[in-house]
């Protein structure tokens, strides 16, 4: 395993010397050090650098090698018959490779890609579901969406008008040709104060509940600069401490000797009653489908949630696996807990097999944590040896919508990018796969935002290459990979086949 160092870009801190010690510091640590590492930004900054000081508008991830990853494998090919297609020449081909699927307890659900994209609501979010629309994916909204809207109105401890929320649910809606759908995300507090329910008034017909991700187990702590700040999270419903409505608080405050104030969200504590009284209200409301977000914690409680899922009907549990991303997660969070993707799915191939033998019917299962290329998806999905529907896929998809919206921009200025001139110097020419786009919709496609046909691109090419690897295979159906399809490369790897 890698030495850790104090360099990282959580803080964009860094070590003086390239000589350290075990512990990660440098082998000589002096008292005139200039450099800034974590420690000595600790040192000014204290409790805050739990927390990475560089977020906002930015895309954080865990840093850390893990010691055995898709890389452990190479991808099987075969050169006799066809699974999935007339072996001929006319039908066993890349084009034929079929992507879709479908899932849904009672309300079925189409995919036109075994792909999701997971929770997010920063960045470019607007694109970012348009475009899981376009692409005919799934797709999730992060968590706490409401503490983005300056309109949001609150009674009696109730939230009466969430229009950000509405918004949110049209950048999908307008977009929707029939295949996967847009799941806003629930937590505790999200929960508490009604989300479920304005979900639902808004036309939305899909909830996920969110357990935790791989780079945040906990919920996030954030630290608040005033009592007056304090105040209105607490009015909002936020667990603030310490108190700000507390008298004796209130005389610290006035006299400079209060700590800081800290909003924390609160930790589910969702059990088997909880969700079988609280589905059932949601669902008699026009609920339709659920999905449960988990992430690689302790393998009793993916049992557990895998039960629980079944006995509810549940749709989809999306589990993630560590080092995961994201700009309100502990920096040592999203190094140092949970389990890898490669060794999460090990886990959960071992329980989905024995609860298969119970006689339960499990719900869905995607798998989701650092996944960029289209080799990855296929590798995941293979050695899901038949019980992984689909790979999500976030910070990349995101890093899409953000490029796709940023060289929209310079080439509609008439600024086309150097290295991109080569291609073309008009949305039109220079969206290369704007084409499928508007065999879809029509000439308005032309009009799309950029970003959104971003991020419809860069899927369309992860689509590209999973047709080209089912081929390898000859595979014809998405459904029909499996650890067969995957060659170790590792002691470690040839385990876990």
């Amino acid at each position: 395993m890698k030495q850790p160092t104090m360099n990282s870009a959580f803080c964009n801190t860094r070590n003086r010397s390239d000589l350290l010690s075990p512990s990660g510091m440098c082998s000589l640590c002096t008292e005139n050090c200039t450099s800034l590492c974590e420690l000595g930004l600790a040192a000014v900054l204290g409790a805050q650098t739990v927390y990475p000081t560089t977020t906002g508008a930015n895309q954080i991830a865990g840093e850390k090698p893990m010691l055995i990853g898709y890389g452990d494998f190479n991808i099987n090919g075969r050169v006799f018959g066809a699974v999935g297609a007339e072996a001929t020449y006319d039908q066993a081909e890349i084009f034929n490779v079929d992507l879709s699927v479908e899932y849904g307890a009672e309300h079925k659900v189409k995919m036109a890609l075994p792909i999701i994209l997971p929770a997010i609501v920063k960045l470019n979010y607007k694109d970012y579901f348009s475009a899981a629309a376009m692409a005919g994916v799934t797709c999730m909204v992060g968590e706490d969406a409401k503490s983005k809207d300056p309109n949001l109105k609150l009674e009696n401890g109730k939230i009466i008008a969430f229009p950000l929320m509405q918004e949110i649910l049209s950048c999908f809606a307008r977009y929707d040709r029939g295949f996967g759908q847009i799941v806003p995300q629930c937590n505790v507090e999200d929960d508490m104060l009604g989300v479920p329910e304005m979900v639902l008034r808004y036309g939305g017909k899909a909830l996920e509940f969110k357990f935790g991700q791989s780079a945040k187990g906990t919920q996030p702590v954030n630290r608040l600069p005033d009592i007056d700040a304090a105040l209105a999270k607490q009015r909002l419903g936020g667990l603030v401490r310490p108190d700000p409505s507390d008298p004796a608080i209130q005389e610290a405050y006035a006299n400079g000797v209060c700590p800081n104030f800290y909003l924390y969200g609160r930790l589910p504590q969702w059990d088997e009653g909880f969700f079988r009284k609280r589905l059932a209200e949601l669902r008699a409301q026009g609920l339709e489908n659920v999905y449960f977000k988990m992430a690689g914690f302790d393998p009793a409680d993916l049992e557990r949630v895998l039960r629980i899922a079944a006995e509810n009907r549940v749709d989809m549990v999306t589990f993630d696996g560590a080092g995961g991303g994201s700009g309100y997660s502990p920096c040592k969070m999203m190094n140092e807990w949970g389990l890898p993707p490669v060794l999460l799915q090990a886990r959960l191939n071992e329980i989905t097999a024995r609860l298969r033998e119970e006689g339960l019917t499990l719900p869905a299962i995607t798998v989701t944590g650092g996944f960029i290329s289209e080799d990855q998806v296929f590798k995941a999905l293979a050695l899901g040896d038949g019980s992984v529907t689909a790979v999500g896929i976030c910070r990349a998809s995101m890093a899409a919508a953000m490029q796709g919206d940023r060289i929209g921009k310079a080439v509609r200025e008439g600024k086309t990018p150097e290295a991109l001139q080569r291609y073309g110097t008009t949305v039109e020419t220079l969206f290369a796969d704007l084409p499928d786009l508007r065999a879809i919709y029509g000439r308005e496609a032309n009009r799309f935002p950029t970003g959104a046909v971003g991020l419809f691109s860069y899927l369309n090419k992860i689509a590209f290459g999973l047709r080209h690897f089912g081929a390898l295979n000859r595979k014809f159906k998405v459904g029909a990979f499996d650890k067969s399809d995957l060659i170790p490369l590792t002691p470690a790897a040839k385990e876990l086949l």
